[in-house]
């Protein structure tokens, strides 16, 4: 079964774009700033107004409340939104030092006051907010591009284990063809006029 279906889905004027994605699948979007590649994710995120059919897993999008959804389908935007003083007040559980290592913390991490953190450290610290949430469908909007070469090739990995190990999906912003050829599975390029391209 496919796990996320787009069939006609436009939005602002943008598509209609139709898709779908297998489990462990990534797909890497392309474009031109300002082609609609932000919307998109927000469109099928039900974050932005929009007409068509998505379906998860052979389920019809308007059978979920919007916070279903989008806990199922889930969002990460290129800035990352914190609201609460410190790290830990924005994680759903305590994680374990093993998992903070893995994305360069440790357990002192914790007790950081947002304000002190890096454009590089509030990414890293968001992809782990997201995936204790454990979505079903990653919609990542350039989620490496605040950081530096060693922890791109980190969150690269760890995004990539995510998928496979999940049975998960995930559709990959990137203006990195190195990047993309790297991570995706399938590459769609969203032209200056809004049309979506198969690159591969």
């Amino acid at each position: 079964m496919e796990k996320l279906t787009i069939d006609q889905l436009s939005f602002h004027g943008r598509g209609p774009y139709s898709f779908a994605l297998t489990s462990g699948q990534i797909l890497a979007i392309s474009g031109a700033s300002g082609a609609g590649k932000s919307l998109l994710l927000r469109a099928i995120a039900d974050l932005e107004p929009h007409q068509g059919e998505m379906a998860l897993e052979g389920e019809d999008y308007l059978n979920f409340s919007g916070p279903d959804w989008r806990c199922r389908v889930m969002y990460l935007p290129s800035e990352a939104q914190w609201w609460k003083e410190t790290v830990r007040e924005h994680l759903i559980t305590e994680p374990e030092n093993s998992e903070l290592e893995l994305f360069g913390f440790t357990a002192a991490t914790l007790d950081w006051e947002i304000s002190r953190l890096s454009s590089g450290e509030k990414q890293r610290l968001a992809i782990l907010r997201l995936l204790q949430r454990r979505p079903r469908v990653l919609l990542l909007d350039e989620p490496t591009a605040s950081l530096d070469q060693q922890n791109i090739a980190r969150i690269e990995k760890m995004l990539q284990n995510y998928v496979w190990q999940e049975k998960a999906a995930a559709i990959w912003v990137s203006h990195d063809p190195l990047q993309i050829e790297r991570i995706a599975d399938r590459h769609y390029e969203i032209l200056p006029g809004g049309e979506l391209r198969t690159v591969r």
